[in-house]
């Protein structure tokens, strides 16, 4: 166990690594001047200049990249050029709303896909199954901000149930939270379903049902903690991806979040926030990961994912 995680401790910082030099390099190649875009078209040539000086621009590429990596190691990633804040300070203020939104999707997928996928697996091959099926299908193809734009039509401005943006209480937690775990119930839906249809004629389930215990019982007692650790393994990995995938849904209905956030930095060019964003994400999906791999000791002692 130890010797494990002491690799995976290593891998991430070697991940984290790539992940900020692939952030740094892609912001400086990118085209336009961020001297220019902050102080806008009528900055003198003297003031762009002060600015370059000012947020180390003016220096050899090289030593701005040792000068990110020294300062990334505290986890320091300069101020904000445009608000002159501490980039990280911004970046941890925002985080509590991508986290909220991304639990309370997760939470939603769960609850949803475990009855749906379950029923289907229950009548598989008959009208429930294809009706679940239809609408699994369907939750993956359509793009979440055309859901999100769809479910502001309807439930906001029609039927005015719910606020159409913004944050404040927990009606406005609703429609992105949904937006948000719709595609993700949809790929457990379809991952229960065909991991019960898989075990179904196992012989540890025929025994069970032997003894007179119900469908459901079987169900849930004995096949379920057999299809665990995939369902497990989607759901670590989709967590991490809700948090870089909220950032369409975030913009969609102005939630005030990391993605919101990472989307005004990179049209601002401003460097710091924007490799803080994506190191926060980086090192939040590495560690669900890792959480991830240590479960599976203790759903299935036989899993060698530790080595």
């Amino acid at each position: 166990m130890m010797a494990y995680l002491i690799r995976r401790l290593l891998l991430t910082v070697f991940v984290l690594w790539g992940v900020g030099s692939l952030v740094f390099a892609v912001l400086r190649l990118a085209p336009g001047d961020p001297a220019a875009l902050q102080l806008g078209i009528t900055a003198t040539h003297e003031q762009i200049a002060e600015f370059r000086h000012r947020t180390g621009l003016d220096r050899p590429i090289g030593l701005q990249y040792v000068t990110f990596l020294a300062d990334a190691s505290r986890l320091d990633f300069g101020d904000s050029t445009v608000s002159d804040a501490k980039a990280s300070t911004l970046v941890l203020q925002r985080l509590p709303y991508t986290i909220g939104l991304a639990i309370s999707a997760m939470a939603l997928a769960l609850i949803l896909s475990f009855p749906l996928g379950m029923l289907a697996a229950r009548s598989a091959g008959g009208p429930l199954d294809r009706g679940v099926s239809f609408l699994s299908i369907s939750g993956q193809a359509l793009p979440s901000f055309w859901v999100g734009v769809m479910l502001i039509l309807v439930f906001s401005r029609d039927l005015k149930l719910f606020p159409s943006g913004g944050t404040g209480t927990l009606l406005h937690l609703v429609l992105p939270a949904v937006t948000l775990a719709a595609p993700l119930a949809s790929v457990l839906t379809r991952l229960i379903r065909s991991g019960l249809i898989g075990v179904a004629d196992e012989g540890y389930l025929q025994t069970a049902r032997a003894k007179g215990m119900s469908e459901r019982d079987v169900l849930i007692h004995h096949a379920l903690p057999n299809v665990m650790i995939p369902v497990v393994t989607v759901a670590g990995l989709q967590f991490g991806h809700l948090l870089g995938g909220a950032v369409v849904v975030e913009v969609v209905f102005a939630w005030p979040g990391i993605g919101q956030l990472l989307v005004d930095s990179i049209a601002n060019r401003d460097y710091g926030v924007v490799q803080a964003c994506t190191f926060l994400i980086a090192t939040i999906f590495l560690v669900v990961n890792l959480m991830v791999d240590l479960s599976y000791h203790y759903l299935d002692p036989r899993a060698s994912a530790l080595g």
